[in-house]
């Protein structure tokens, strides 16, 4: 079974677009939206038979009665997800980071933990494609339980490819969407801004040691400063998606482009051939 994770530095550079449309060109696959805060990937494949799980965490609950004002949780929260105030020890749900930290240094044992639902995880299917999608509540602090949850619906047993669709820039959230991917692929726009963001991903994967590639999206016939880029640092550009009208409007009414255009079809399924290649030719200098 192939992971593929697909990055890019900024939201709107095209990440979607080839992680929807990948997934759609291996036929039978797995799609996972990692981008937790704001997925988008089920608007394209609208998928059936949708089965919902919540999400939760667990968050330090007071028993006043116990609580003697030591105040050492406090102090020991890096998040100032607690406070003390007069007699009485408050706790802000909202910052909480559920390390549990707080619970441990507290010497009456007066902290408990209870469940707090961050978000939900959704999965249905679209024709072969079997679709996750991960949604993170407003105002949670952090996306990474929700993404854990999704990642564990990986069946290493499986031969379908995995394409995992991960959150933009390159926090910790994209470190915990790509940790086990077997590849990478970065998504890069043809602008000054464009290198920038395609430098923080490009530094991501090479700290995580991920073999990777990059697609050049919306490409003009002028110059390209991602491509030079990529020429400079000797990184493999996998494929290049003009910058066209037909692929701008069937993308931005939610279609799934291989399903829709042959000439799409086949550069879709000639990047999935690339990467495939790609993954294989890595796997075989490992071993």
């Amino acid at each position: 079974m192939m992971k593929i994770a697909v990055l890019s530095g900024k939201g709107g550079t095209g990440k979607t677009l080839v992680s929807v449309n990948l997934a759609a060109a291996a036929k039978e696959s797995v799609y996972i939206d990692c981008d937790v805060e704001e997925p988008n990937g089920h608007l394209f494949f609208k998928p059936d038979g949708i089965q919902e799980e919540e999400v939760t965490v667990q968050i330090p609950k007071v028993d006043d009665g116990l609580c003697d004002g030591c105040r050492k949780c406090v102090d020991f929260c890096q998040f100032n997800a607690l406070a003390h105030t007069k007699s009485k020890l408050i706790v802000f749900d909202e910052i909480c980071h559920s390390c549990g930290g707080c619970v441990l240094v507290c010497p009456q044992k007066a902290l408990t933990e209870k469940d707090k639902v961050i978000g939900r995880v959704q999965k249905g299917t679209s024709q072969q494609v079997t679709v996750y999608t991960g949604i993170l509540n407003t105002g949670e602090p952090s996306g990474i339980p929700i993404i854990n949850r999704l990642l564990a619906e990986i069946d290493p047993q499986s031969d379908k490819m995995t394409f995992i669709d991960c959150p933009p820039g390159s926090a910790c959230i994209v470190m915990e969407s790509i940790k086990d991917a077997d590849y990478c692929i970065l998504v890069a726009e043809p602008t000054l801004f464009g290198v920038h963001n395609l430098g923080m991903v490009y530094e991501l994967v090479r700290l995580f040691n991920k073999p990777f590639g990059v697609v050049l999206n919306k490409c003009l016939e002028e110059d390209n400063p991602a491509e030079e880029f990529c020429l400079e640092k000797n990184i493999r550009i996998l494929c290049r998606i003009p910058f066209d009208t037909k692929l701008g409007t069937l993308n931005s009414n939610a279609q799934i482009v291989v399903r829709e255009s042959e000439e799409y079809r086949e550069l879709f399924n000639s990047l999935l051939e690339t990467v495939k290649k790609e993954v294989r030719h890595e796997t075989a200098s490992d071993s």
